[in-house]
């Protein structure tokens, strides 16, 4: 099987809600598994990352208080774009380029969010539908897990 059927088939299989998904021949065997054990683990992530963040802001100052707890619930409200495959993430299509999308920025239906690299192919990461870039949950070159969240977005 080559890389372009290969990519086919793994796009074919997070389409879909399959969770386990078998194949072999003489030549090769390929094996594609999906859990909910994967997405509990991003989930916990993001909640662990957040929660010290809105810490420091209240201790500082009483009044400043508001803007981070407005903003948390606008980030948990929002919609999320998540990770379709195991890879690596990249913000940009190169290390020397500016990154695809940042944070408070109007993207359109089909505008490339970012890349997700694995197995050595480059996967666009599209934006399903207008919305606002709330919150990108990945730093560049992170490594993901298929469902970790990518970003957090507002539907316009």
């Amino acid at each position: 099987m080559d890389v372009k059927d290969l990519k086919v088939l793994i796009k074919m299989i997070t389409d879909t809600d399959i969770t386990e998904f078998e194949m072999d021949n003489a030549e090769e065997k390929i094996i594609i598994k999906r859990g909910s054990k994967t997405e509990y683990v991003t989930v916990a992530a993001p909640a662990a990352y957040t929660a010290p963040q809105p810490a420091p802001a209240p201790a500082a100052a009483p009044s400043a208080a508001a803007a981070p707890v407005a903003s948390t619930a606008a980030e948990e409200t929002g919609d999320t774009v998540n990770s379709p495959i195991v890879g690596t993430f990249y913000r940009a299509p190169a290390p020397d380029a500016a990154p695809y999308v940042e944070v408070g920025q109007v993207v359109e239906k089909g505008q490339v969010l970012c890349i997700v690299e694995a197995m050595k192919l480059m996967n666009e990461i599209e934006a399903e539908c207008r919305c606002k870039i709330v919150k990108i949950c990945k730093e560049n070159a992170q490594p993901v897990e298929f469902g970790d969240a990518l970003f957090v977005i507002q539907k316009l």
